[in-house]
């Protein structure tokens, strides 16, 4: 087979150091002209997935020359489609796409091209995108009754499909941001992450929860991806969890819910917030400006709701005598968080978020090299090697963005998304709630099975139109469908995070799904939340965004103290009930309801603090003078 042959390991090797210096070369002299640039990364990522992921892996000789054969044609077919359009590149931009008709040779090398994207994605993804990119191809051919050369031309001699916007995403953004971090991982950051958060709340009740919680969000800022920060972080924390006595499914869900939040949590989000720059027409700090406060909310309340989980079954944190010092960890590795300061500072500073990321990336060594203690784990194997898997990590993005363009390509040329909007407004009947309650459930099926960048990508072009319409605020709609796609990773019966999560903890779906949909809850309201009130996305002037700020943070701590039945102490039926009320209260924007919300949180104040106990003083007074009595009557 192709991958296991010595030499083609060292060829595939040499290609991926290829495409980083492609886009090396791209961040300091411009892209070149469209097809040439998006052609180039898609050849790259086309020619390393079939070279990396063998049609049969392990398999009897005679079916590994088969897969051989197999490889070998997907190989010469994803050269010779895209070097056509290099050779012809004049006759691509001088024809008009749709009018003129297509060549022979344009329609054979445009089928072989959408089934090369199509196998490519299988093989990285899985059958979940390219199926539901090729339910889309058929609805065009069989319902919307596109022309086979419409949907050709429209996929691959046109900007509006394989060459769309997703990928042009990727090939400007990702691979390096991707790089930076598979480098920060191999340098030694991930132990600086888990460290840190041992050393600051590892003590604390439920401590290992909330270094599941602090780990995953600071390695979603380099990595990105939920499952990579399940499979990463969740190898240390899940079995902690259970140590310290957390149930499995509890666990797990932690850990998972965590890990998907990492998406959200800048500087460096998932790959859809590239994208949504791109759609937007925004910089990538202005996304980063709309996603702080969502973000810092969801885990704040995922933070808080395992700490009240962990009170109320009286569960205690590690032992400080096996917890790394806080003093001793900064000394040693805090020089590591360096990296991450100068992307934030490139990109305050104005530039772009790939040059952002190629001068985090360029300082990572030096900095590695600044102290004795990560200086020994720094060779010029480990730069290699970081920058390889930092390319072989982008190729699942790369042709998800490519197969995303056969959604998209459909959605434009076939108006499904106008249809679609229509059908979203009528339901809802002009009525924003319902309108916002029928675009989440519809997010989450849409983005069951998918990876959060497609899921994004299909969203955007059937839901957004809706909600802008209804008059959301455009940052608020993609928000909106962002946060949903991201969080169908986590919502059974498709929650691929989740089962990530439970292969580490041994949990069933329903039960690791139930408890991450429980510990997630604030992450499902936190997107209505910023469409009634987009002072939350710093949108509105400082006063009300200081409001805002306040009473969410009130508001989700009293939506997981009722969730988990935990505030000032064990919480009964009657005081949850009172807690997610005074919860929806303040997650409304509005004086009235904040002040509802504030008299909700006083009443159970007065009840915790002075109501039940007194009243518990006065059982136990009577029941030992009842006592006292009975022995001398």
């Amino acid at each position: 087979m192709l991958a296991s042959n010595k030499f083609v390991a060292l060829a595939t090797a040499g290609i991926a150091l290829g495409m980083f210096a492609f886009h090396l070369w791209v961040v300091f002299t411009g892209a070149p002209e469209v097809f040439h640039f998006r052609g180039t990364h898609l050849l790259f990522t086309l020619v390393l997935v079939f070279l990396w992921f063998p049609l049969l892996a392990e398999a009897t000789k005679g079916k590994a020359i088969a897969g051989t054969l197999v490889d070998t044609a997907c190989l010469a077919g994803s050269i010779m489609v895209i070097s056509y359009l290099f050779a012809e590149h004049d006759y691509i931009l001088d024809r008009y796409a749709y009018v003129d008709d297509l060549r022979p040779i344009d329609i054979v090398f445009g089928i072989t091209i959408i089934l090369l994207v199509l196998e490519a994605t299988r093989r990285t993804v899985g059958l979940a995108l390219p199926i539901t990119a090729v339910v889309f191809l058929g609805y065009g051919l069989l319902i919307a009754n596109l022309s086979p050369s419409e949907v050709i031309d429209q996929m691959y001699l046109t900007t509006e499909g394989i060459f769309g916007i997703p990928l042009n995403v990727s090939a400007t953004y990702l691979v390096m941001f991707i790089v930076f971090g598979a480098l920060v991982e191999k340098s030694g950051t991930g132990k600086l992450f888990m460290d840190f958060a041992l050393a600051l709340a590892g003590h604390t009740a439920g401590g290992p929860a909330k270094v599941a919680c602090m780990t995953s969000a600071m390695f979603g800022t380099i990595s990105g991806s939920s499952t990579a920060n399940v499979m990463t972080t969740g190898t240390f924390t899940i079995p902690l969890m259970k140590r310290v006595g957390y149930r499995p499914a509890f666990a797990g869900a932690v850990e998972a819910v965590a890990s998907t939040g990492g998406q959200i949590m800048p500087p460096i989000m998932g790959a859809a917030a590239f994208v949504m720059a791109e759609f937007m027409a925004v910089s990538y700090l202005t996304v980063i400006s709309l996603a702080i406060l969502p973000a810092l909310l969801y885990f704040l309340a995922v933070f808080i709701a395992v700490h009240f989980e962990a009170k109320r079954i009286g569960l205690k944190g590690l032992p400080r005598a096996d917890l790394p010092a806080m003093g001793k960890v900064l000394r040693e590795r805090g020089h590591q968080f360096l990296p991450l300061a100068i992307i934030i500072g490139v990109l305050v500073s104005g530039y772009s978020a790939p040059y952002a990321a190629t001068c985090g990336l360029f300082s990572v060594i030096p900095v590695a090299l600044m102290r004795k203690t990560t200086r020994s784990e720094i060779s010029v194997r480990l730069v290699v090697d970081a920058i390889i898997l930092g390319i072989r990590n982008s190729l699942q993005v790369a042709v998800a963005c490519a197969c995303s363009g056969l959604v998209i390509g459909i959605i434009s040329l076939s108006g499904i998304g106008i249809e679609f909007t229509s059908f979203i407004i009528g339901m809802a009947q002009d009525t924003m709630l319902l309108a916002l309650i029928l675009t989440a459930i519809a997010g989450i099926i849409l983005g069951m099975g998918l990876p959060t960048t497609p899921a994004y990508i299909v969203q955007v072009a059937l839901l957004v139109p809706a909600l802008i319409k209804l008059g959301v605020p455009l940052e608020a709609a993609h928000m909106f469908v962002f946060y949903f796609a991201i969080l169908s990773a986590i919502t059974p019966p498709v929650a691929i995070t989740i089962y990530a999560a439970n292969g580490l903890s041994g949990a069933g779906l329903w039960d690791g799904g139930l408890a991450a949909m429980k510990l997630a809850a604030t992450g499902y309201i936190i997107p209505f939340m910023f469409v009634y009130g987009p002072s939350l996305l710093l949108i509105g002037d400082a006063v009300t965004v200081a409001i805002s700020c306040v009473t969410s943070v009130v508001g989700v701590c009293c939506l997981a103290g009722g969730l988990h039945g935990y505030f000032l102490r064990r919480a009964n039926f009657i005081e949850r009930c009172i807690l997610v009320a005074a919860a929806i209260s303040l997650i409304k924007p509005g004086l009235t309801t904040d002040l509802v919300g504030l008299g909700l949180i006083s009443l159970i104040v007065a009840l915790q603090l002075l109501i039940w106990p007194r009243a518990a003083d006065v059982t136990q007074t009577v029941a030992s003078v009842t006592e006292t009595t009975q022995r001398n009557p």
